[in-house]
């Protein structure tokens, strides 16, 4: 366990942060916000869990029209700010850091969740051919609306204002969603994206997006205080990439004089891309490391391994992070780990929430 604790607990420069641990925890959507505002018990959750070198929390919509699942939260208006300070201000108070996921889904949405009924956008109209759970029960995805130019301005410039709100919340700063299907994603994807115009077509034009929003955003805010998370070859929610490895490539080399904190990895069983995107990328590389497309979750004994081989910088872990709020203490201990419920991941209320025991309760 010395050598696991060694690698683990080294601490991390992050923009004008420190990370006392290289252990992120990782974005998971929970869906138990209430008209797209956070409850107080999500203040509860992510302070349980303030021990993480870093939290990047849920999947938050930067627009009414970027929400893609039901009970996810927003930062677009005040009640959203004034709920999500709650969050950041138990965590600090706890002495964690915590960045906010900016996440807008294009496609992966219904118009059962926007008040005026509109379809959802997307760089072409071309549906994922998935389904979404409603309270009326699972809905395809509609045919989205392909995004005109204006279209396009006005999501970069609600990137722009989310991150200003995360700001006036207390966040230390923000992670853009360029990963799993989403509108990030779908402009980067052949597949998603069949434009003719600047921001489709080539490598560098579906590019362009990813970079502007990232860009802009930094520019807004400081680009100490933005990451981005990306996953190569993935094809979650219905995504193609014909040649993952040359437009990561092309995209970590576009990405890198906007000098971002950090770059979020998201590996699909495309362990080459990441030692591609490593020897790129000049920042900071946190990994989330699935070596085969079988694997489902992070252990301690792979996230060592990464570390140790120099893959990445830090490991960001999923679903033992739900279930184990002390997970910094119990890697220390050798173990043992409670097991997540995944009956209780999405919705509902405290019960696998906020009430996994800590080793010492």
């Amino acid at each position: 366990m010395e050598e696991i604790v060694s690698h683990f607990f080294e601490p991390l420069p992050l923009g004008k942060l420190t990370l006392p641990n290289r252990l992120v925890m990782a974005p998971m959507t929970r869906s138990r916000a209430r008209d797209s505002v956070q409850t107080p018990l999500a203040a509860e959750y992510y302070a349980q869990r303030a021990g993480a070198g870093l939290i990047v929390t849920e999947g938050t919509q930067p627009c009414v029209i970027g929400q893609g699942y039901i009970d996810t939260p927003g930062l677009h208006m005040t009640e959203q700010v004034e709920a999500w300070r709650r969050v950041t201000d138990a965590v600090h108070e706890e002495q964690g850091r915590i960045f906010v996921q900016l996440m807008h889904s294009g496609r992966i949405g219904h118009p059962s969740l926007y008040p005026d009924g509109a379809l959802p956008l997307a760089p072409s109209a071309a549906a994922s051919g998935g389904q979404m759970y409603t309270p009326e029960g699972m809905l395809d995805h509609p045919t989205p609306r392909a995004m005109v130019l204006e279209d396009i301005a006005r999501a970069v410039e609600e990137h722009i204002s989310a991150a200003k709100y995360a700001m006036d919340a207390g966040f230390d700063g923000v992670e853009l969603h360029g990963a799993n299907g989403y509108l990030i994603h779908q402009f980067l994807a052949d597949n998603t994206n069949r434009r003719t115009d600047a921001y489709g077509g080539s490598i560098d034009n579906r590019t362009r997006f990813a970079v502007e929003v990232a860009q802009a955003v930094s520019d807004a805010i400081g680009p100490e205080r933005v990451g981005i998370r990306l996953s190569p070859a993935n094809t979650a929610n219905g995504i193609e990439e014909r040649d993952p490895a040359a437009l990561y490539e092309a995209l970590i080399r576009a990405l890198a004089p906007v000098n971002l904190a950090y770059v979020h990895l998201m590996e699909f069983g495309s362990r080459d891309i990441t030692k591609l995107i490593r020897k790129e990328w000049p920042g900071v590389l946190i990994l989330n490391p699935h070596a085969t497309a079988e694997e489902t979750s992070v252990t301690p004994e792979s996230a060592e391994a990464v570390l140790k081989e120099g893959l990445c910088d830090a490991v960001s872990i999923g679903s033992l992070w739900l279930a184990n709020p002390d997970l910094p203490a119990r890697i220390r201990a050798g173990g043992p780990f409670n097991a997540p419920d995944p009956d209780t991941f999405y919705g509902g209320d405290h019960r696998g929430y906020t009430d996994y025991p800590t080793l010492d309760g």
